[in-house]
């Protein structure tokens, strides 16, 4: 990523570490998103012809969740990253550290927005539904709005993350 979020963005172990797992990462939160919208929608499993098109689903293009990706990933670095490496004791490497680290809380997160339905719908909108859907460009905002709720910040385009002041 060349965008820094915030003025110490400087971790770029973590940050590399971030973008190898991007694919694999989005690849889960499509899957999880899928099952998580069968299971609302259609518990019976019966197979009619838009729960057997979103079963059979398969990816061609991420990009569109690369936006959301790459914010998310820059929240985990300003809560979660520091710009000094510490020792890890037990020999591992920092990069794997790192993978493991941010692999675990990206699941635990996107667990947690996948039970809002607005954010399910986003998602599915972006791939399941792309060209069905009209206003999937809104889908963008609809996903960074889970963003701000979930975490109490901001991310600007130009001034990076924000965090939001409670009055």
């Amino acid at each position: 990523m060349i965008r820094k979020f915030f003025p110490l963005d400087k971790n770029y172990l973590l940050e590399e570490a971030q973008l190898s797992l991007q694919y694999h990462l989005l690849l889960s939160l499509i899957e999880k998103v899928k099952e998580v919208y069968i299971q609302r929608h259609n518990p019976l499993h019966i197979m009619d012809e838009l729960s057997k098109k979103i079963v059979d689903y398969k990816p061609k293009n991420l990009k569109l969740l690369y936006p959301f990706y790459h914010n998310m990933a820059a929240v985990y670095r300003y809560k979660h990253g520091d710009n000094q490496l510490e020792f890890i004791w037990d020999g591992a490497d920092h990069i794997e550290s790192y993978r493991e680290d941010w692999s675990s809380t990206f699941e635990k997160w996107t667990s947690g927005f996948c039970e809002h339905h607005h954010f399910l719908m986003a998602v599915m909108d972006l791939t399941v539904f792309l060209p069905l859907n009209r206003k999937a460009h809104l889908a963008e905002n609809r996903m960074n709005s889970f963003i701000t709720q979930f975490f109490d910040i901001k991310i600007h385009k130009n001034r990076g993350i924000i965090e939001m002041k409670m009055a």
